[in-house]
């Protein structure tokens, strides 16, 4: 083999392995799809669309009518080309937080409404998130499901920058709309109450407890979903073995079953409830095509 030919091999042995550890061309996002993932590859992120966005309605979700009032009235003024807020949701877990926003997006997804769902570690881009989409027309929710933070972590400044804090401001056709188990988001601990002063008869929180609040308080609206009780409950299974068309969906087998299935789960929750009414209505399907 001459020289030439064997500098030629070397080369292409070269070009191979560069191509290997060097960044993939981004992908064309397909803005076609009303729903999003920030997917990130080889340091470079893209917005990856959704095939398969979950139906869920606002009729579907039982027991939040106050909560879907707040958050609807919300959404709809932003899609609308109004002044809305950043919306925090917080409170137990499995009583529709992350469903009201799914609805909400199918719902008002014929008049320009996106969502791009962020995980937590991918907050740090959400500058280039907010780049990406300020020139299209759509209105986009940038949506951080179960959010919390430990107070070293990067994408706890991001999220405070975005909000509020920044000398460029967010574009107007997003909103950051994030559910959580904390109301600040991030962990509480005893020793910070030690830092409590009393001013005037009043109580004032310390500086730890300051800073912990101060990016809750960037969220413009607050709403907060409880534990549902046994009746709610109840209602929430009626609701969904309804909209699995099952006959006797307040009957008093499907009562005890329910009651005993939260029981096994320790819990009385939205998603509780919905994990039985598809198990039932599978159950009672199966039985239909056996008869």
């Amino acid at each position: 083999m001459s020289n030439w030919n064997l500098l030629i091999k070397r080369g292409e042995a070269l070009l191979s392995r560069l191509e290997q550890v060097l960044p993939a061309a981004p992908v064309a996002t397909d803005w076609k799809s009303i729903a999003f993932r920030w997917r990130k590859r080889n340091g470079h992120g893209t917005l990856e669309a959704v095939s398969h966005v979950h139906r869920i309605s606002l009729n579907d979700l039982c027991g939040i009518d106050g909560q879907k009032k707040i958050v609807e009235q919300n959404t709809r003024q932003f899609v609308d080309g109004h002044p809305a807020n950043n919306v925090l949701l917080t409170g137990a877990r499995g009583t529709g937080k992350s469903s009201l926003i799914k609805a909400l997006l199918n719902k008002y997804a014929p008049r320009g409404l996106r969502v791009i769902e962020v995980e937590k570690q991918d907050l740090i881009d959400l500058p280039d998130m907010v780049e990406l989409i300020a020139r299209r027309p759509e209105k986009f929710l940038l949506y951080c499901d179960d959010l919390s933070f430990e107070a070293d972590e990067p994408g706890y400044k991001a999220l405070k920058v975005v909000l509020d804090g920044s000398v460029a401001a967010a574009s107007e056709n997003c909103l950051i709309y994030a559910t959580s188990n904390r109301r600040h988001l991030m962990p509480e601990f005893m020793s910070e109450n030690l830092e409590a002063k009393r001013v005037d008869d009043e109580i004032h929180p310390g500086e730890t407890v300051e800073e912990k609040i101060s990016l809750s308080e960037r969220f413009g609206v607050w709403v907060s979903f409880y534990p549902f009780d046994q009746d709610e409950y109840l209602d929430i299974v009626a609701q969904w073995l309804a909209h699995f068309k099952v006959a006797g969906a307040k009957s008093e087998s499907v009562r005890q079953a329910a009651l005993q299935w939260a029981l096994q789960r320790g819990s009385r929750s939205g998603r509780v409830a919905w994990q039985f009414a598809r198990d039932w209505a599978g159950r009672a399907r199966a039985v239909r095509a056996r008869t």
